[in-house]
């Protein structure tokens, strides 16, 4: 099992930058493929971005596509997510996915989840 603590959600203006980070609990970070999804208010669950095992394949959903950058240091067990140019409608709670078996995406939900970390984005 891995446990998963994003942090570094807040308060940014629109045009502005932030960038969350996920660590990961237990020594086989790397087994895992990595991912961050988004619920707004009212809104089912999202997927925003997603990063194969060793890094070397990202996948993002096209409303962030040339604004977010996904990236892993499995060393430090850590999974960012840059976010720029951020929108009023990025405002979410963002949550870090972690499955052993599978590349999270829209149609592939992953095993594991933290427990999310609010970006509000004002216009």
């Amino acid at each position: 099992q891995v446990q998963l603590v994003e942090s570094g959600g807040g308060l940014a203006q629109a045009g502005g930058s932030l960038r969350l980070s996920c660590v990961a609990s237990g020594r086989t970070f790397s087994s895992y493929a990595m991912g961050w999804f988004r619920q707004a208010p009212g809104k089912e669950r999202e997927f925003v971005a997603a990063i194969a095992w060793s890094g070397a394949n990202t996948y993002y959903a096209d409303s962030v596509k040339g604004r977010f950058t996904i990236s892993r240091d499995n060393a430090k067990r850590v999974v960012y997510l840059q976010m720029n140019s951020l929108k009023p409608e990025d405002t979410a709670v963002y949550y870090c996915a972690a499955d052993r078996h599978q590349v999270p995406s829209a149609t592939r939900n992953p095993g594991y989840w933290g427990q999310g970390t609010q970006v509000t984005v004002s216009s």
